[in-house]
């Protein structure tokens, strides 16, 4: 029996008088103490998904489970779930202390109680010492551990947490995913994560799920999502991608910019995108007699750990990340491993 798992859920809004559907059907399920992440552009649906299982919203169709149980009309406050927002959603009138323990106090726990939790509760987010401290006092990254702190004072058994970093700045935002990641580790509880932000889901993900125009068109590992996308959608939007169209006559053979390249994927009679990652494609001045294509070089930029180089071949650009550098207007060849061409059916969708 999966811990949470969302049956066939569809939900519709009102816009200007006219009835727009949102989340078309989705279907999901989610294991105890994993860390899922809802990952998708704007507008795809994944905060509706978060606010359905958390109870903030009703789906117009289907059934939400927590532990085999329906919950679809149970309010938040009695789901075993708690929110981090992504503006915090603190007290500015209220120290550290009282913003953590609030929760606690409307469900009338002693005051021992409370002090003893809320003490527990600021070491687990490396706040210990801080309770008398204004939170307008706080750095954003400070401020997102309070509100951290304030959902799980309440022990749930889920926590969902809905763009919690898009407010800090890069390196700090670094810094509070594996801290996220190492709190939900420790903790021993369900994370489910919102964000379109690739890296921090490819991160701190135990399974990602794939979002766009209201549907999950992939659930999987990061290894799965980022290797193996299902079409071209996501592939380009999970990291970086050339995708280009071919023909495959046999198994395992796919012809494109007119050069056949056996690959590792069974799609006879079909026309394919086939997407090979930058860092796959190996650069090279002497051809090799299989799987390489001759081409020029017209772009090469230097990001610090490698080159990113745009080459040139008949109408076609790759983009090529390698820590070998030519120079620009030099022909060179590429060299794709059978393993790095990933052939999708044209439109493919799951």
């Amino acid at each position: 029996m999966e811990f949470i798992e969302l049956k066939n859920i569809e939900k519709n809004f009102y816009v200007n008088k006219q009835e727009r559907q949102i989340l078309k059907g989705i279907n999901l399920s989610i294991k105890e103490n994993e860390f899922l992440t809802l990952l998708g552009p704007s507008g795809s649906g994944k905060t509706t998904t978060l606010r359905i299982i958390g109870g903030f919203e009703t789906a117009s169709k289907g059934q939400v489970f927590f532990n085999g149980l329906d919950i679809g009309k149970t309010p938040p406050h009695k789901r075993a779930i708690n929110t981090v927002f992504q503006n915090y959603a603190l007290f500015p009138h209220m120290n550290v202390y009282d913003n953590v323990a609030y929760g606690l106090k409307i469900k009338k726990f002693s005051k021992s109680a409370i002090k003893d939790r809320v003490e527990k509760t600021l070491s687990l987010v490396n706040l210990s010492g801080f309770d008398k401290r204004s939170v307008k006092s706080l750095s954003g990254g400070q401020q997102q551990r309070i509100a951290i702190a304030r959902a799980l004072i309440n022990e749930p058994k889920v926590l969902l947490l809905d763009e919690p970093l898009g407010a800090l700045d890069l390196k700090l935002r670094k810094e509070m995913q594996i801290e996220l990641k190492n709190m939900q580790k420790n903790l021993g509880i369900t994370f489910i994560y919102v964000t379109h932000d690739q890296e921090e889901a490819l991160t701190m993900s135990d399974q990602i799920a794939v979002m766009n125009d209201g549907e999950i068109l992939q659930k999987g590992t990061s290894e799965n999502i980022y290797n193996e996308p299902k079409n071209a959608f996501i592939a380009s939007f999970i990291g970086t991608s050339n995708i280009i169209t071919g023909t495959m006559e046999r198994d395992r053979k796919v012809t494109f910019l007119k050069t056949d390249f056996e690959c590792v994927d069974p799609m006879p009679g079909s026309v394919v995108q086939i997407v090979v990652r930058p860092e796959d494609i190996e650069i090279e001045q002497t051809p090799r007699d299989r799987n390489s294509l001759k081409g020029e070089v017209i772009e090469v930029i230097f990001f610090g750990v490698n080159y990113e180089m745009k080459v040139k071949t008949g109408d076609f650009i790759w983009k090529i990340h390698s820590t070998k550098s030519y120079e620009r207007g030099q022909f060179v060849y590429l060299f794709m491993a059978t393993e790095a061409l990933h052939v999708m059916e044209m439109e493919r969708s799951l």
